[in-house]
């Protein structure tokens, strides 16, 4: 039986070596190498959205690639992708690397210089570990087998602004559309997603944080099955404790729900840190929430100018939501655009919190009249972002939009107002 290899490797001459070698084994097919993490992402996810058959049996992973370290990017993959057998290549043969591997999820550890015998015997062991787990998935194992689900995160410019209001309905939309949901409160110092669902849960993100292999088991017991079908993962009751999530539990928290549900909805707040840096920089959606106010624009192009600083997301791959709009505020939605730089959804928000009061203060958020504008709004929003399926056009019902901007596809998966709060 043929061995589909894809190697994941940066340097060029590393490449080269890895490529040359590769094509003198035995029942082998090597792929062209793949140059980054984001790239062997996107490939994998490509092969697996036409079919599990056509993931490659094993990947290699060179210890230098990135920008996401080689052990983060073998879990995400391991987790993401349970049919492919993951090698790392690395000059480090240390107890200490091989256990660290070994927990992240590779199949077996190739030292350099490459040497033919290892790598054939590490090659050969790996195929055949992933043959036999897609025998398993055939006979239709509890593993998700597709590309993965689809992450949004939603960012306030400033507290305040929205976000866990839009967070919510986007989640709701796309649960009522009959998609798997899970929604993620990753505002880890004052989140309040509990509050607006009338939820009392004694778990929470941080239960997930110092565990380093999250099973489906150990993933369903730290969520909470929401009366409207979605799950839920909480902030800590206790907002010191956020600080136990670190941007590699992060990582390895959003890759095992992504494996598990069509669309990840996380709630960043307005607050950075590491996690959320994480999930924002994973995410196929970055939604940035701003009111049409000088202080929360402002807000927005600095927290857009450092998520560029900090590499972990740049201006036109971020997509800003304005909410509270009103047509007579000087500030306008494309005005906005060109101030941050961003995308700018076609949907805008409309202000008009007197709708929502109730709801909020009862903290049933899910059972918001269907007449509200703002929730019209927003799971129009969420139509906008392919998170749903709505009809062509549904007759009756009014459509607020601002100044239309731009909003392009997920990336690796390929859319009179009064005043008062939304959030």
């Amino acid at each position: 039986m043929t061995t589909r290899i894809l190697p994941a490797v940066g340097e060029a001459d590393a490449a080269r070596s890895v490529t040359t070698l590769l094509s003198q084994l035995p029942d082998a097919e090597p792929a062209a190498p793949v140059g980054d993490s984001t790239q062997l992402i996107d490939t994998l996810a490509r092969l697996a959205g036409e079919s599990l058959d056509e993931l490659p049996e094993v990947v290699l992973v060179h210890e230098r690639i990135g920008p996401v370290p080689a052990l983060e990017l073998i879990r995400e993959v391991s987790l993401r992708f349970p049919a492919v057998g993951v090698v790392l290549i690395t000059a480090d043969a240390s107890p200490t690397l091989f256990s660290a591997a070994m927990d992240s999820g590779a199949r077996g550890l190739v030292t350099l210089p490459l040497g033919y015998e290892e790598l054939v015997n590490r090659v050969q062991s790996a195929a055949q570990w992933s043959i036999g787990v897609r025998r398993h998935l055939g006979a239709g194992g509890d593993v998700f087998t597709g590309p993965g689900g689809t992450v949004v995160t939603v960012s306030g410019a400033k507290g305040g602004v929205g976000t866990t209001v839009a967070a919510v309905q986007l989640a709701l939309a796309a649960q009522a559309s009959g998609r798997t949901v899970a929604l993620v409160d990753m505002d880890l110092q004052s989140g309040d997603i509990a509050s607006y669902l009338d939820v009392q849960f004694r778990r929470s993100i941080v239960d997930l944080a110092a565990i380093s292999d999250i099973s489906p088991r150990v993933l369903s017991d730290a969520v909470f099955s929401h009366s409207t079908g979605i799950a839920l993962l909480l902030a800590p009751g206790e907002g010191e404790r956020g600080e136990e999530v670190s941007d590699r539990a992060a990582r390895q928290i959003v890759s095992a729900l992504r494996s598990r549900y069509e669309i990840l909805i996380i709630d960043c707040g307005a607050q950075m840190s590491g996690a959320n840096a994480a999930a924002i920089e994973m995410a196929d959606t970055a939604l940035l929430v701003t009111t049409p106010d000088v202080v929360a624009v402002r807000g927005a192009k600095r927290i857009v100018r450092m998520w560029d600083r900090l590499q972990i997301r740049k201006a036109e791959e971020t997509t800003t939501v304005v909410n509270r709009f009103n047509r007579n505020t000087e500030i306008q939605p494309a005005l906005i655009q060109k101030i941050t730089g961003t995308r700018l959804a076609a949907t805008s928000v409309p202000a008009n919190f007197k709708e929502l009061q109730s709801a909020v203060d009862a903290g049933r958020m899910h059972e918001l009249d269907q007449k509200s504008v703002v929730k019209q709004a927003l799971w129009a929003l969420a139509g906008e972002l392919g998170l749903v399926k709505l009809p062509a056009a549904q007759p009756g019902r009014e459509k607020y939009r601002g100044d239309r901007g731009s909003i392009g596809r997920p990336r690796r998966r390929g859319e009179s107002a009064g005043r008062g709060r939304t959030d």
